[in-house]
């Protein structure tokens, strides 16, 4: 149809301009007839540049309002299915619901039961929140549409809402079937008096398909999001995404059961445990494990010697927290200053911090811009107490106060940074937001927020990592001689692992130990 349209459009325009041509060359003079044609020949070509700019825009319009998803069909590619997904026990158990329905709707129907219109699969990235949403259509044999927010963001007002409305058209052709939508925030932030007209637009296609118009016609919306409580009240409200299923990151057990399903196919050495790889890896998500074992499968490949042994693991762990060690250009007098860095952060993590695990000390730079790095394996725990974040304030702090305690107020460098950064971060939340200073029953940061005013919160910040530096410097000057003794280590060897930098700190304490320990 728009093929013709542009065709007649044409041929009405050439046969205008020959009209135009012949009655100039019979009823004009030489003269007149020369200029004529002339003016004529111009207008006729600025007539055709307006018309193809007309016709490309409509073409990119037209291209920008049908492009952003597709579909796969049952059987078109390697279904995955629920045993392609480990841990998440209860994640799964929510969808097998909807995997019963999209099987068998007409048991519910009897029940008079409604299967939710939306789910929200919400939690830190790499978690297994689109391998979820893949599962569920793979065990269903239903289509899957899969597509991003960003996928609706355009800048033509109009085109997301008529995304969102072709889709549901599409999807509601298919039968019973999946809609995925990935990053769902993009397109359903939390409106206020800036949002755009597009997206505003867009979002009231997505709310206006979902408002329940379309009762059992088996479509199913999944939406994944880092930031759920960035998005729209009316897309969370029941009869949209009536249910939210939190997507968190894997406890031990957990983990060993990736780590299980991403091993299969792999040669593993006899000395590898994935218990303790499981142990180590707290704070993984689904996502890091697999490109641990990846970056394994990587170093023993690139070594062919038959297996995946325990070194290839550990080095994997290494790189992906804290990059591939470099070569020290430093000089002799740096080497010493960040050996002290770094055994501060030891010597106060081994004081103040015993049931964490020490895994590496090293003074080689790092991937991320540090010039050396301590690995500690944090213990796994569901609360933070106030003094649990106050020792961990206090172990960022020990490596300038280590600095200063041996080379002087002159020597400070600008390699504590981060720790500084993140030691700040730390207050502020204690103070801002859990209570943990000067008033256990007020919030400043909800304060500041209400009434409009967070007076006392920089002050307070201030005044609590004063207090943790003045503690931590005591500390370690009261055990001076581990921090000398590891860090000469250090210069010798440049990395120890975690065993053994622990025992250089242990047969170096002094008797006095902190009560917090």
């Amino acid at each position: 149809m728009k093929r013709m349209t542009t065709i007649l459009m044409t041929s009405t325009l050439v046969t205008a301009l020959s009209a135009a041509v012949l009655s100039l060359t019979m009823y004009s003079r030489p003269q007149q007839r020369a200029l004529l044609i002339q003016i004529l020949i111009v207008l006729s070509m600025a007539g055709l540049v307006l018309f193809a700019t007309f016709s490309y825009r409509r073409r990119r319009l037209a291209a920008a309002m049908g492009e952003g998803w597709k579909i796969s069909e049952k059987g078109k590619q390697n279904p995955c299915t629920f045993s392609d997904v480990a841990a998440n026990e209860q994640a799964l158990h929510s969808l097998s619901e909807l995997r019963d329905y999209l099987k068998c709707p007409d048991k519910y129907v009897r029940y008079g039961a409604r299967m939710p219109r939306g789910v929200l699969l919400y939690g830190p990235p790499g978690t297994g929140k689109t391998l979820l949403a893949r599962a569920l259509a793979g065990e269903a044999g239903v289509p899957f549409f899969a597509l991003s927010g960003s996928d609706f963001v355009e800048k033509y007002v109009g085109v997301g809402a008529s995304r969102v409305r072709a889709l549901f058209r599409k999807a509601r052709k298919a039968g019973r079937c999946v809609i995925f939508i990935d990053e769902i925030d993009a397109m359903g932030k939390r409106r206020d008096d800036n949002v755009s007209d597009e997206r505003d637009q867009t979002l009231n296609a997505l709310l206006s398909e979902m408002s329940g118009f379309y009762t059992g016609d088996g479509v199913i919306v999944i939406a994944a999001t880092n930031r759920i409580e960035a998005l729209d009240p009316a897309l969370l409200r029941p009869g949209r995404f009536d249910r939210q299923i939190e997507v968190g990151l894997p406890g031990r057990a957990q983990r060993l059961s990736i780590l299980k399903l991403h091993s299969q196919g792999k040669p593993l050495n006899a000395d590898v445990s994935l218990e303790e790889l499981a142990a180590q890896t707290v704070s993984f998500s689904g996502a890091s494990l697999e490109n641990l074992l990846n970056e394994a499968a990587l170093a023993a490949a690139e070594r062919d010697d038959g297996g995946i042994d325990r070194r290839d693991l550990q080095q994997a762990f290494y790189r992906t927290i804290a990059g591939a060690d470099r070569e020290i250009i430093a000089s002799e007098r740096e080497r010493n200053i960040i050996a002290v860095h770094e055994s501060g952060h030891a010597v106060a993590s081994r004081l103040l911090a015993p049931q964490n695990r020490l895994a590496r000390v090293s003074i080689l730079p790092a991937g991320h811009g540090a010039a050396g790095y301590n690995l500690c394996i944090p213990e796994e725990r569901v609360m933070v107490e106030k003094r649990h974040m106050e020792n961990q304030i206090q172990v960022l702090l020990a490596g300038r106060a280590a600095e200063q305690l041996v080379f002087g107020n002159e020597a400070l460098t600008a390699g504590a940074s981060s720790d500084l950064a993140r030691a700040t971060e730390l207050a502020a939340t204690m103070v801002m937001e859990l209570g943990m200073y000067d008033d256990p029953a007020v919030s400043l940061k909800a304060l500041g927020h209400l009434c409009g005013t967070g007076i006392g919160g920089a002050e307070a910040c201030r005044a609590l990592l004063g207090e943790m530096y003045t503690r931590v410097s005591k500390l370690l000057a009261a055990h001076i001689g581990a921090i000398d003794a590891l860090a000469s280590a250090l210069l010798r060897a440049e990395s120890l692992e975690g065993d053994a930098a622990g025992r250089i700190i242990d047969d170096h304490l002094s008797i006095e130990r902190p009560e917090s320990a």
